[in-house]
């Protein structure tokens, strides 16, 4: 099982989840390129100037680790990186597993993605001109758990350890990509896990992505915000859980 965590984040967000598949599966975490502790000459700014990039490196773990049966487990923007990765190299992967998933945050006619161009431009102004600011604002409200300050500040300070030029990077390719041409083409066992109320991808993003991709699951758990397995780490595990032992799948 492969996890890779969302924008601003690094692989330690895993570690509520994670530690329950270790019996049964060969568990490999790692940090996105510029994110966490990736070594710095990992990013590169034309590489890294679309999810494609991303999806590439997933692939050369896959290669380099000869990697077969992959169960990738990816969060918000990793998610869509490993649907790419799939597509790619569907012999490779046996399942995909969606935490929070969006193909396109920008509304568009009948599409819902939760937010209009304009508000995508204010939140990466926003970035660039007070990094540290921004990241104090957005984190409660990714996080969405009022209740429990501790995971608000954990974002928060997994935001502040992230190069402010490369997280303004990173979000321009996350928040202003557009992959719903894509879905129909992940062939990968997929399962959709969305938060009940989640503002950065609401439940009819889950909906729209469980519509265009042939061979998917959707579970709305009964939780808010965009890191479930942070909020609901318990739900998440039986999801996932549910989801390799169902109908054709394998014991974990």
């Amino acid at each position: 099982m492969m996890f890779a965590h969302g924008f601003g984040c690094d692989q330690s967000m895993w570690r509520l989840v994670s530690p329950a598949f270790e019996t049964g599966h060969r568990v490999i975490l790692f940090d996105l390129a510029g994110s966490g502790r990736a070594h710095p000459s990992a990013y590169d700014r034309v590489r890294h100037a679309t999810l494609n990039g991303y999806a590439q490196d997933v692939l050369e773990i896959v290669d380099a680790l000869d990697l077969y049966d992959v169960i990738f487990v990816g969060h918000s923007v990793s998610a869509m990186i490993g649907a790419l990765a799939s597509i790619e190299r569907p012999d490779r992967f046996a399942r995909l597993v969606m935490v929070g998933p969006s193909p396109s945050y920008i509304n568009d006619g009948d599409y819902v993605g939760g937010f209009t161009r304009q508000d995508i431009e204010r939140l990466i102004d926003a970035l660039d001109s007070n990094y540290l600011g921004w990241a104090s604002t957005i984190a409660p409200v990714i996080m969405g758990t009022p209740d429990r300050p501790e995971l608000t500040q954990e974002l928060e300070n997994s935001f502040c350890r992230t190069q402010p030029n490369i997280a303004r990077a990173f979000a321009k390719v996350t928040f202003l990509s557009d992959n719903r041409s894509d879905l129909p083409r992940v062939t990968t066992r997929s399962l959709i896990i969305q938060t009940s109320e989640d503002v950065i991808a609401p439940v009819t993003v889950g909906e729209y992505l469980h519509r265009h991709m042939p061979a998917s699951e959707l579970v709305v758990l009964e939780t808010r915000g965009h890191c479930a397995h942070l909020s609901a780490p318990e739900q998440t595990i039986a999801a996932i859980r549910s989801f390799l032992n169902g109908p054709n799948g394998e014991r974990s």
